[in-house]
């Protein structure tokens, strides 16, 4: 935010205005909604995540090319450009989370203790987030491409997850005979942002993979897949990152 005339504001100004714009289409005028009070805290949440991860993978695939002059000067660590820079993703996360809360306070929202389980599952999207990020930012060195590729993948996932609507709006659409909410829920993002929900603003009416699916090794599938990306993320990034200062 170096040159902003507001500054870190920005990073609770952003989502919130995309907030009101989506609360008014889709919720006032479309009508996408749950029938609950709690909704409109549980979209501003949804949207607070989902920024998070599009920021976290965007600036984490960039990062390795735009500290390109310090991979040329010193050895150390790569990945620590990685992380530093999403770093600053989950700063802005922080300051939304206590900007949900306020709201979530005044609207009269009772948490209970599943919101102690909330870090654990932001640790998982971040987690989801920094291998994404290992395996776009090798790419990304070679293929610049790859950065239009991904924020065309971003959008057609964003519209693919119960985000700007409740998952119980296509609770009866089927895909090849199965319930399309159910293969919804294997997505470790749509996953991990419905637990939030459930877990701070509304264990009651938030539906999760865990009450989706009704069988443990099924709902173990996002972690899983979680796990496999990092993985693959972590090989794939220290097999190319000794040829970063020479390509670049």
């Amino acid at each position: 935010y170096q040159g902003s005339f507001l500054g870190v504001l920005w990073s609770v100004l952003k989502p919130l205005m995309l907030f009101a714009v989506m609360y008014t289409v889709f919720v006032k005028f479309l009508k996408f909604t749950d029938g609950t009070t709690t909704y409109p805290i549980v979209l501003l949440l949804g949207i607070s995540l989902w920024n998070f991860f599009t920021e976290a993978t965007t600036v984490g695939m960039q990062s390795i090319v735009g500290r390109g002059d310090i991979l040329r000067k010193i050895n150390f660590p790569k990945y620590i450009v990685i992380l530093s820079a999403m770093t600053s993703s989950l700063i802005s996360l922080s300051i939304n989370l206590v900007v949900v809360i306020i709201f979530a306070v005044i609207t009269g929202v009772k948490f209970t203790p599943w919101a102690l389980l909330t870090p654990l599952n932001i640790l998982q999207l971040f987690t989801l987030a920094f291998g994404i990020s290992l395996f776009l930012s090798t790419l990304y060195v070679k293929f610049r491409d790859i950065g239009h590729i991904w924020e065309v993948v971003l959008q057609i996932v964003f519209y693919a997850m119960p985000i700007i609507y409740p998952i119980t709006q296509v609770a009866n659409v089927k895909v090849f005979g199965i319930e399309a909410q159910r293969i919804m829920m294997l997505n470790p993002v749509a996953q991990t942002i419905q637990d939030v929900r459930h877990n701070l603003i509304a264990p009651d009416t938030v539906p999760t993979t865990w009450s989706i699916e009704g069988n443990l090794l099924v709902s173990l599938i996002p972690i899983i897949i979680t796990i496999i990306v990092l993985m693959i993320g972590v090989w794939y990034f220290r097999k190319n990152s000794k040829k970063f200062a020479e390509i670049m």
